[in-house]
């Protein structure tokens, strides 16, 4: 992928001006901790093998000259013109991390990039959050900001504001902080994190992809969260917190009939199980017992379907057969909702069986061909 992406950017840009610098930046399965980031709940993402793939050279003069390999896409502009613009499309987040670094006081000038990724677009893997922190590890590294990497980090997740979306830190966090073979213990309010060891030995992490499109803008993002701040303020007028959270699963069945509406009482239930949940799998993780995995991993598909109603119809006809499968250490949806991916840990003798067996079912329930990849757990932002 190195020498593709380097051959792109010659046979785009040409040889005068130096040889370009190649960075990549993966995209991030999060294994448990749905929906809970905004409640201050606590995730557990790794990043992937699968990513972004970006060559950078400095230029001259003050123009920004972007092309993504995937898209056959050329766009332009120049750092006097920094305003959202719908026809440059995924060139938005890039503009928008030229946005958010010279908001923060960092002084840039032109540059020509060479895009290519792995990942699936509109696929739950986070691909935005990988092409904004390959972006900003780039410019940071060529302009010699130095910024830490968790500011980082937080400036990718004003970029995803700026294309439309409210995010929460974990993408880009993820795709950042990534360590090799190790998942991320994250608590999204403080921004404390830890790392879990992920020895899978004989297994492999495997995503399925629904191949049905969703945008994070256009879900139930906003939605879900006017529920659970309106189960949040009627928690505060028995419970002294800031966060759902902060409950653990026996004070909210002593609190719950405080939420005086049902569908906010289920939101809250979600959230409030699932940092359990995420605690519990973290735990698991660090004492090696990784079977514990497979009953949270599914308790957690099953409340992101009744309580919080997110997974739709494309991702539990991926899950049901999934959940059946001989060889699987917990299979769950993964990311926003209503479409994407699931996230299974399969033995690596029972993923071909695997592959086929939910292809074949997911094909005859949906009329839609699914897509599989097998993945490793990578590190973060890098040169390469």
């Amino acid at each position: 992928m190195r020498q593709q992406v380097l051959d792109g950017f010659i046979s785009t840009f040409g040889a005068d001006g130096g040889q370009p610098r190649v960075f990549f930046s993966p995209g991030r399965v999060n294994l448990i901790g749905e929906h809970i980031d905004y409640n201050g709940g606590l995730v557990m993402p790794c990043a992937l093998n699968l990513g972004t793939y970006g060559a950078i050279r400095k230029r001259e003069d003050n123009l920004i000259k972007l092309v993504s390999g995937n898209f056959d896409s050329h766009i332009s502009f120049s750092l006097d013109e920094l305003t959202h613009n719908a026809k440059h499309g995924w060139g938005n987040y890039p503009k928008g991390v030229v946005v958010e670094l010279q908001k923060a006081g960092h002084k840039l000038g032109g540059f020509e990039m060479y895009i290519i990724g792995s990942l699936p677009n509109s696929a739950g893997l986070s691909s935005s959050a990988s092409l904004n922190t390959l972006v900003a590890m780039a410019i940071d590294s060529v302009f010699g900001l130095n910024i830490p990497p968790v500011d980082r980090a937080i400036l990718c997740q004003m970029v995803e504001r700026f294309c439309g979306v409210s995010c929460g830190i974990m993408d880009p966090f993820a795709c950042t902080m990534g360590k090799k073979d190790n998942a991320i213990l994250l608590d999204c309010n403080t921004l404390e994190y830890s790392y879990a060891p992920l020895n899978l030995g004989d297994y492999r992490i495997l995503i399925a992809n629904t191949n049905y499109k969703r945008g994070l803008a256009d879900s139930k993002y906003n939605e879900r969260l006017a529920e659970c701040e309106a189960a949040l303020a009627d928690l505060k007028k028995v419970c002294d917190i800031g966060a759902l959270c902060q409950l653990s699963p026996e004070e909210f069945e002593k609190h719950k009939n405080a939420i005086g509406n049902e569908t906010n009482r289920k939101r809250a239930e979600h959230a409030v199980y699932e940092n359990y949940r995420t605690k519990k799998a973290a735990s698991a993780l660090k004492d090696g017992r990784l079977a514990e995995l497979a009953p949270l991993m599914v308790q957690s598909h099953v409340s992101l379907r009744d309580l919080y109603e997110v997974v739709g119809d494309a991702l539990d006809a991926m899950f049901e057969p999934s959940v059946k499968c001989e060889g699987i250490l917990g299979t769950r949806m993964t990311g926003a909702g209503f479409g994407g991916c699931t996230v299974t840990i399969v033995h690596k003798d029972a993923a071909d069986n695997f592959i086929k067996q939910v292809g074949d079912a997911y094909f005859a329930e949906t009329g839609t061909q699914a897509s599989f990849y097998i993945a490793e757990v990578a590190d973060g932002a890098c040169e390469i």
